[in-house]
């Protein structure tokens, strides 16, 4: 009797003990990452971001159902990277998921919802492509892959795919696809949330006087400025000086030469700490032009900067860029009359590297762009950001540019420059062109507005130099009017000059860490298709058979062995 009440007590007490540890799962949650690259670990800035949130937020995730197995590992990734930030939120995040294209009949119904989260939310339908297994027919799905963070009365769009790198529709290029995809994750969620929740917003000066763009031709990119900044524009011959309250300087596709007293408030502005987001055209190259007179002789513009950004440390050659990996243009067929997609070599699609700014980027589309070197600066750390691929060419100034070039089919040997660069980023203490001459007519009026005049710069600051004004300016449609930067109406494809643009004015004005995360490098494992076919047979016995084998050659040798015990 007392061995039966000890035993009933120790099964109460095991049976307390598993609901304890099962309470204490549910409500504290936490798992070791043993992956090289640390693929489920969250940066210290996210982790200092969710842990920060001073109310509740709630995320709509569209992925909901069964996917493709390449598709599926996003929507676990997506999941398991929302349960870890509701960890680090104290309860401040709520997440629901969905499939809101399930909800309509027909695609009818569904295009006025659809058209609202593109134009919106800038999440577009995306059509999910793979065979389930080796051999089977391509299974296709719509989905729409993003998601919408709410914060009080503001909404925000994650789109996944937006500005990531398309190799192709092949299984393993949509596995790097994929791949690419959920590295981005913990940016693209992290920075919308701290876009959303965020208090006060960096000062952006969009700099004028000197001829820069303005106008319907960088629609995209000031309706950006004014959408995630306090910005605003700033006439350099109006202004006395450049407040240091001005967080970071645009300059975007100057015309007109700058003189010694425009680059003399640049230069100034740098040594008091201030950072510049320089988009240069060091060569008259327009498209309209060649519309308009059927060619153009490219020239130097003579915008007078060379001696300023060569004592920063780049210099910005006389020359024009020509790649093969490059946009198309649309050509009236003289035969035909009808519109052909020709490759136009002035048009290259640029590559990012290793830098948070521009890794794991789709192609950035220049126009007519020129190319960059470094040079010695003492204390100045440089960075390319976008280089062309490994076919390009490189035409010295003067240059002629007219139709010949779509009517003859470039020839590849010609083509031998590979990975130069367009864009480039400065770090550290820049020394002022202007040290030991400062007009003393700048000193008097400086010292009137308490402003000090220096040789160097106190702090550590940096710049951003991309040798092509058009990186960030957009086509104007006559039906449609602006297009985002970016976008080719003949192909109706967005290349990543915003993805691009935002990423090196982030990195510039916001120190909290968030775009680091981008520089995620995860290692893609695939199967080799040809041996999973072959071998399918080994592999199915290895995992399914041989365990049942060993179960039942356990079973009889431990028979054997109570046979022997028990025997007498």
């Amino acid at each position: 009797m007392k061995r039966n009440l000890s035993s009933n007590f120790n099964l109460l007490v095991l049976i307390l003990i598993l609901l304890g540890i099962n309470l204490l799962a549910s409500i504290f949650h936490s798992r070791i990452d043993l992956t090289k690259e640390k693929r489920y670990t969250l940066s210290k800035a996210t982790k200092d971001l969710l842990g920060n949130l001073d109310g509740q937020l709630t995320i709509d995730v569209f992925f909901k159902g069964n996917y493709p197995a390449g598709f599926k590992k996003i929507v676990n990734s997506v999941q398991e990277f929302l349960q870890e930030t509701r960890e680090y939120a104290h309860g401040n995040i709520t997440v629901r998921y969905s499939d809101p294209l399930k909800e309509f009949a027909s695609d009818s119904l569904a295009k006025p919802f659809i058209d609202s989260m593109a134009n919106y939310y800038d999440i577009p339908r995306y059509t999910i492509q793979a065979p389930s297994k080796v051999g089977d027919e391509m299974s296709f799905k719509q989905v729409l892959p993003g998601a919408v963070i709410h914060y009080k009365d503001a909404s925000v769009g994650v789109s996944l795919f937006k500005g990531v790198k398309n190799y192709g529709t092949e299984q393993e290029q949509l596995a790097a696809l994929y791949n690419d995809v959920e590295s981005t994750l913990e940016y693209k969620f992290a920075r919308a949330i701290e876009k959303i929740t965020s208090t006060s917003k960096p000062a952006i000066g969009y700099v004028l006087g000197n001829g820069e763009a303005f106008g319907y031709n960088v629609n995209d990119a000031y309706v950006t400025l004014r959408q995630n900044y306090n910005a605003d524009t700033l006439n350099l011959q109006k202004e006395p000086y450049i407040p240091s309250s001005i967080n970071a300087l645009v300059i975007l596709k100057p015309t007109i030469p700058f003189t010694d007293e425009d680059k003399i408030k640049i230069d100034q502005y740098v040594m008091r700490g201030g950072k510049v987001f320089w988009m240069i055209d060091n060569m008259y190259a327009e498209f309209d032009s060649l519309f308009k007179s059927h060619g153009f002789i490219a020239f130097d513009r003579g915008l007078n900067l060379e001696d300023i950004l060569f004592r920063y440390g780049v210099r910005l050659n006389e020359n024009l860029l020509q790649d093969m990996q490059c946009d198309k243009l649309g050509q009236i067929d003289p035969n035909s009359q009808q519109t052909r997609l020709v490759d136009w070599p002035f048009f290259p699609i640029l590559n990012g590297t290793n830098n948070s700014i521009s890794k794991n980027l789709d192609g950035v589309r220049a126009v007519f762009p020129n190319t960059l070197d470094t040079v010695k600066a003492e204390g100045i750390r440089k960075t390319f950001l976008l280089k062309s691929s490994a076919n390009a060419r490189v035409l010295t100034a003067p240059a002629k540019i007219d139709f010949e070039f779509f009517q003859i089919a470039p020839n590849i040997k010609e083509f031998t420059v590979h990975d130069t660069a367009v864009a480039a980023l400065l770090e550290g203490k820049f020394k002022s062109l202007y040290s030991g001459r400062m007009p003393k007519s700048f000193i008097d009026s400086m010292n009137a507005y308490h402003v000090p005049v220096k040789d160097i710069s106190d702090t550590a600051t940096k710049m951003i130099v991309v040798a092509d004004g058009d990186i960030a300016t957009n086509f104007v449609s006559q039906q449609y009017g602006p297009m985002p930067m970016g976008y080719n109406f003949y192909t109706g494809y967005t290349y990543a000059n915003k993805e691009f643009f935002t990423n090196c004015l982030e990195y510039l004005v916001n120190p909290s860490g968030i775009l680091e995360t981008r520089t995620k490098d995860f290692t893609l494992r695939l199967l080799d298709r040809k041996k999973v076919k072959d071998q399918k047979a080994t592999w199915q016995f290895i995992n399914i058979a041989l365990p049942v084998l060993v179960i039942i050659l356990f079973g009889f040798i431990y028979q054997q062995f109570r046979r022997k015990k028990y025997a007498a």
